[in-house]
């Protein structure tokens, strides 16, 4: 795990975007449809230039091509986990063949919270302790997804966030090939009553009149009010990301703060799970064991 550190410099203003997030995108579709056709699964790729592979659930209902056998399982088993499940695909009925029901966005194979899934549902996985002593976790912890702690505004209103996941006392954000961590317009992320206490703000990137990396000021702002600790969970493979991340966490001001940031990558992460989980990583998503 990496702690903030100074990351590399841009030449100009903004990082410049990368092609990893579409270099990206385009493996895990020419490897999942591969992955889905060796192993019978059913699925149906999306319209458009970059096709996404996107899995259907299995006749029975106790299987779905989108996640390792055991972990689905698992997910059935909870309540809250399978919750998760039933998010709905934004741009189902619009990029997708039709069919009975609705497209649910843990069905897509570049889904981040399907793969954060596979590995935290994975029965046993928190109480090793490998895995626990790279995230700063107790071990066994029980991971809570789709956490939504609160904001204070500057009115003395609150707005309520999501965090992917809640594991102990770490928030965590999980990316795969999502293109940023979304731009806000400043006067959205300046009703934050302790913005100006928790970054420089005249430090922050922005974007004409709007803020970038919108996702991780709120995050870190949820980790100062609750003492928690943050990490990110990104692919090695998207420098890109990266960049964004150093760019916000110099901005932090206090240096305990910056010490509770961290950001991991999925294939530092693979080296802490179970054999059969590593094997199911580097198959389906390329994510090979650092």
């Amino acid at each position: 795990m990496l702690p903030f550190i100074k990351g590399p410099e841009s030449s100009v203003g903004l990082p410049v975007q990368s092609q990893s997030a579409t270099l990206l995108r385009q493996e895990l579709s020419a490897r999942n449809a591969a992955y889905a056709t060796l192993n019978q699964l059913s699925h149906v790729v999306s319209y458009g230039e970059s096709p996404v592979v996107v899995y259907e659930q299995s006749d029975c209902g106790l299987k779905h091509g989108n996640f390792i056998p055991v972990s689905y399982r698992a997910i059935l088993k909870n309540s809250e986990w399978r919750r998760r499940l039933e998010k709905v695909h934004s741009q189902g009925k619009y990029v997708l063949p039709k069919k009975e029901g609705v497209w649910r966005e843990l069905d897509a194979s570049t889904s981040s919270d399907a793969l954060l899934m596979n590995i935290f549902c994975y029965p046993g996985v928190t109480r090793k302790r490998a895995l626990a002593a790279l995230l700063g976790i107790e071990i066994g912890d029980i991971p809570q997804f789709g956490f939504r702690p609160r904001l204070d505004l500057i009115t003395g209103a609150i707005e309520r966030t999501e965090v992917d996941m809640k594991l102990g006392n770490v928030l965590f954000e999980a990316k795969l090939t999502e293109s940023d961590f979304q731009t806000q317009a400043a006067k959205v992320v300046e009703r934050y009553s302790i913005l100006d206490s928790v970054f420089e703000l005249q430090e922050l990137p922005r974007q004409g009149q709007s803020y970038v990396s919108y996702q991780l000021l709120r995050k870190v702002l949820v980790a100062d009010g609750l003492n928690a600790h943050f990490c990110v969970l990104l692919d090695a493979r998207r420098s890109d990301l990266v960049e964004q991340w150093y760019r916000i966490m110099r901005c932090v001001r206090a240096v305990d703060l910056r010490t509770r940031c961290k950001l991991l990558t999925w294939q530092e992460l693979a080296g802490a799970v179970p054999t059969a989980l590593q094997t199911f990583l580097a198959e389906k998503y390329g994510i090979i064991a650092a």
